[in-house]
């Protein structure tokens, strides 16, 4: 039995070519005037995932298969 890509998580996450998942800052979309520099830079970059990457990776290998 053959199960289903939640697309949730493989709208959320994203596998690198080393295997690594990577996922984008929450909270950046908009209304983000009232935050600081600071915060704001370190919203722009993605961030790597290092908890329970094995459960969302065999999620996301329905997809690549």
């Amino acid at each position: 039995m053959s199960g289903k890509t939640r697309g949730s998580v493989t709208k959320r996450f994203k596998i690198t070519k080393n295997k690594k998942l990577i996922h984008r800052s929450p909270n950046q979309n908009h209304l983000n005037s009232k935050e600081s520099g600071d915060e704001k830079r370190k919203k722009r970059h993605s961030k790597t995932v290092e908890t329970k990457t094995n459960m969302v990776r065999n999620i996301i290998e329905f997809r690549n298969r």
